[in-house]
């Protein structure tokens, strides 16, 4: 690798790259699996740097080909898949970070409520899971979620409202939401 590639690679990359690794750790829901498929995006796209290069929104297009590796790694090890006892905790980072005023039991309340809405959304089918993923916690837009997965954009969108009614039926049921 020449320095001058080194430089553009990351020049290039360095504005996406924690939006991408928050997007590998929602999709793959563990720290080590999330780190694998960073790992292999950064490759992949180091090798398609020539390209990358003439992307007028790299963060889009790195995005897209972090979710076409995950679905393909999901499809290919779906029924060999290793269920870790941690999977369904926290990161520490996650509760580190969450905005509060130090109060320890309000503190405590957040991550119960973190840890209730991580659980509802588990719930949910894959696509209905990842549609919710992407916008309301990642904050890509409806239009993104169309670029990045291949589905027609009025797919998108009623996959996303029967996800959020999904995800109130359940956190109504778990007594975690009240409907107004």
């Amino acid at each position: 690798m020449q320095s001058s590639e080194q430089e553009t690679f990351e020049k290039i990359l360095r504005p996406h790259m924690e939006r991408l690794y928050r997007l590998a750790f929602r999709l793959t829901g563990s720290k080590a699996e999330a780190e694998d498929l960073f790992q292999d995006v950064l490759v992949k796209a180091f090798a398609r740097l020539d390209e990358l290069v003439g992307i007028d929104h790299p963060g889009s297009w790195l995005s897209r080909v972090l979710y076409n590796h995950f679905v393909d790694n999901h499809r290919r090890y779906a029924r060999q898949r290793l269920v870790m006892v941690s999977e369904g905790e926290l990161p520490p980072q996650a509760i580190d970070n969450l905005p509060g005023d130090g109060n320890p039991l309000s503190a405590s309340e957040r991550v119960d409520d973190i840890t209730q809405l991580d659980q509802a959304l588990a719930k949910l089918s894959e696509e209905h899971r990842v549609i919710v993923l992407l916008h309301d916690v990642e904050g890509y837009k409806l239009e993104e979620i169309h670029q990045l997965t291949g589905d027609p954009l009025g797919t998108v969108k009623s996959r996303l409202h029967r996800a959020r009614a999904r995800l109130r039926e359940i956190l109504a049921q778990d007594g975690t939401f009240c409907s107004r």
